[in-house]
């Protein structure tokens, strides 16, 4: 009796659990960065198709008075008169490029959140893909924030590729291990 005692007790619920793994905070941090983009891009998607079939330059205007800025700056000046380039044909292009991104970084941080090995691969090459045009934009006009961003995602890749590079070690050991 005493025996079928101490064998359920062994083999409960509570002790055949296994601990539960520690999760990479910087992946976390990432997929956190790709969420928020994603919801940027679809404000951005949103406000691209609200202002079909509107006057940008009037909408924008009356921007620029709410927010009190000064109507003769060179700034304001400039982003109106690039307002008037904008037609519903190129606002709804667009919107649907925005809608495609936030998409995509919605699923390169789902993936990366759930600690996928196909999200880090994706965010990699993504990631790869966007760093040649970051360092022609920084040679052409330096700015703290072209450099932050540059850094940034130079930081993510060079983390990334660090990952990837040590997953696949760590694969060919134990497959050699098998063998």
């Amino acid at each position: 009796m005493l025996r079928a005692f101490r064998k359920m007790t062994i083999d409960s619920p509570t002790q055949l659990e296994k601990p539960h793994p520690r999760r990479n905070t910087w992946l976390i941090l990432i997929a956190a960065f790709k969420l928020a983009q994603a919801v940027l891009f679809v404000a951005i998607g949103v406000g691209a198709f609200r202002l079909l079939h509107k006057d940008i330059g009037d909408t924008l205007e009356k921007l620029v008075n709410h927010l009190r800025f000064n109507p003769e700056s060179r700034l304001v000046n400039f982003i109106l008169e690039r307002a008037s380039l904008l037609n519903d044909h190129l606002l709804r292009r667009i919107g649907w490029v925005v809608f495609i991104y936030a998409a995509l970084d919605l699923v390169e941080g789902t993936g990366l959140y759930l600690e996928k090995a196909w999200a880090e691969y994706l965010t990699l090459v993504i990631t790869a893909s966007f760093l040649p045009w970051e360092v022609f934009e920084v040679s052409r006009r330096f700015t703290p924030i072209r450099i932050g961003l540059l850094i940034a995602n130079l930081l993510v890749f060079l983390y990334l590729l660090k990952l990837v590079a040590s997953r696949q070690r760590r694969d060919h050991t134990s497959k050699a291990v098998q063998k």
